[in-house]
């Protein structure tokens, strides 16, 4: 067989071997995740940018804060980080770990930590405590969002 009637098979099985699905690793991955919510900790702490902050919920995303209504899509997410965000001495900051994912990697949640400060009864900063659930998907343009974003009181004693 001459060399130039390999070369069309060789070529097809190298584009197609290049286009095998790689099996999903949630040890390499989990980094990428919890960069990304490192990075909206940072955006919420500094409080400066309405715009970033609520850039890491997706559109259809659903916040459900301890003894308040619920809170669905992006516009309504906003107006209340917007409102969160006028409150004298309000300060937020939150780190997560434990990454979990879905089999096929496009979803994921992790639990995290977090402290709210606000003023108390007497006006003075209060800091109160927290944990969350936050669960977070691969949108199509590569990047993770948060779809559903739930806190509560930390245990007393934490």
């Amino acid at each position: 067989m001459p060399a130039s009637r390999l070369i069309v098979p060789l070529a097809l099985l190298m584009l197609t071997s290049g286009c095998a699905s790689v099996p999903f690793n949630a040890a390499t991955e989990s980094a990428s995740p919890l960069r990304r919510d490192a990075e909206w900790a940072a955006a919420a702490a500094s409080g400066k940018d309405l715009d970033k902050i609520v850039s890491y919920w997706s559109d259809d995303a659903v916040v459900i804060p301890q003894a308040q209504p619920v809170i669905e899509g992006k516009a309504a997410i906003r107006e209340y980080v917007a409102s969160s965000l006028k409150i004298p001495g309000f300060r937020i900051h939150w780190v997560s770990e434990n990454v979990s994912f879905s089999p096929d990697g496009k979803l994921a949640y992790m639990r995290g930590v977090n402290e709210v400060t606000v003023p108390g009864p007497t006006g003075q900063p209060m800091t109160l405590r927290g944990r969350a659930l936050t669960v977070w998907r691969l949108e199509p343009d590569g990047q993770w969002r948060c779809v559903a974003d739930i806190w509560n009181d930390a245990p007393a004693g934490t």
